[in-house]
């Protein structure tokens, strides 16, 4: 049976003990909560392909999170389920580490940074100077909006629209939903205008007990000149330092596999293989190496792992099935051919 939806105690329990840096976005649209017997812990998720994935992790205070994740993997098995945790960090993995009936893969890292740190490194940083001032010589201006009017701003959700027609993919959800700007309650958003017109945004995510945030979604329009996003993310982790936050992260580089140790026991030679065949041939969908330079450009302070945990010997290829079908909110197969067919048509526009 479904477990009752409870939004407003959902939000409250993240506020209080959200530590993943994807703990605010278990409150995008379309992922489902269980709570703990104690109303004390809640965990977001989906349920694909008979398997229960999690976004992120738990959120629970720390003395309470092997506690809520047994209660959780084992409401799960009373219905026939099994649970993976995509996107966990060092605080689960470090609990579920010591269970052997868990399997771990490391599907990236996500740099770090105080953001102090950051405001030191990109003032003497010649290159990202350059494109500062690059984008305010075309005309960019960056201000931080109030969220009860960014929701209401057409012109920013043309900008996402415009953002949106330029992936090789339909739009996906989960863990990245693009319709942040429908819900900005407890966010913080930043708006790139070359005079009237919106040409890029980024919005932050709060993680409360870090006292930090999570870069959720950074949009650049077709038409915003070189330097635009390294401006916007400049200009609101400026912001953040100057209001007390002690943490920022930018998000998953998906497959930045060597920024990090690996796990103690390798993935499956399948999915190694898999995960080499993105990273060199996925770029028409999603340029992970991209993402990774673009991310380490502003230098971190670390990169932290990121894993999918398994409550299983092994992972397999069901569970990567589900994890997909997470993210595209149905058949991954029909999603992928669509975006396949996207990717020849474009090719083949260039071509002529």
């Amino acid at each position: 049976m479904p477990h009752p939806t409870d939004p407003i105690l959902a939000r409250e329990l993240v506020l209080r003990h959200g530590w993943n840096a994807t703990a605010y976005q278990i409150l995008n649209p379309g992922i489902a909560h269980w709570f703990s017997a104690e109303r004390d812990a809640v965990v977001g998720y989906v349920t694909r392909a008979g398997v229960r994935v999690v976004a992120g992790a738990p959120v629970a205070s720390g003395t309470r999170l092997g506690d809520v994740a047994r209660e959780f993997e084992a409401d799960a098995k009373r219905e026939g389920e099994t649970v993976c945790y995509f996107c966990a960090e060092a605080r689960l993995e470090g609990i579920l580490a010591r269970d052997p009936s868990h399997d771990f893969v490391l599907l990236g890292a996500q740099p770090a940074w105080d953001p102090a740190a950051w405001v030191a490194a990109t003032a003497s940083h010649a290159s990202l100077r350059a494109q500062f001032s690059r984008a305010r010589r075309k005309g960019i201006t960056v201000r931080e909006e109030q969220p009860s009017r960014a929701e209401n701003d057409p012109s920013l959700a043309a900008c996402l629209e415009r953002w949106l027609a330029t992936r090789g993919l339909p739009p996906l959800h989960f863990l990245i939903e693009p319709d942040t700007l429908s819900s900005l309650r407890d966010r913080r958003i930043f708006v790139a205008r070359r005079g009237d017109a919106s040409v890029g945004f980024v919005v932050a995510s709060v993680i409360p007990a870090r006292a930090g945030w999570l870069i959720e979604q950074f949009v650049r329009a077709p038409e915003a000149p070189n330097g635009t996003m390294e401006l916007l993310l400049d200009t609101a982790v400026r912001a953040l330092a100057r209001d007390g936050a002690r943490y920022v992260s930018l998000g998953l580089a998906p497959l930045a596999t060597g920024r990090v140790p690996s796990p103690a026991s390798a993935a499956p030679v399948w999915l190694r293989a898999l995960f080499g065949w993105m990273r060199a041939h996925g770029r028409r969908f999603f340029n992970f190496g991209g993402l990774e330079a673009f991310k380490a450009k502003f230098s971190p302070d670390r990169w932290e792992p990121v894993y999918a945990i398994y409550n299983g010997p092994r992972v397999t290829p069901r569970v990567v099935y589900a994890i997909a079908a997470a993210f595209t909110g149905g058949s991954p197969v029909s999603t992928f051919a669509r975006g396949l067919g996207w990717a020849v048509r474009r090719e083949l526009t260039g071509s002529v």
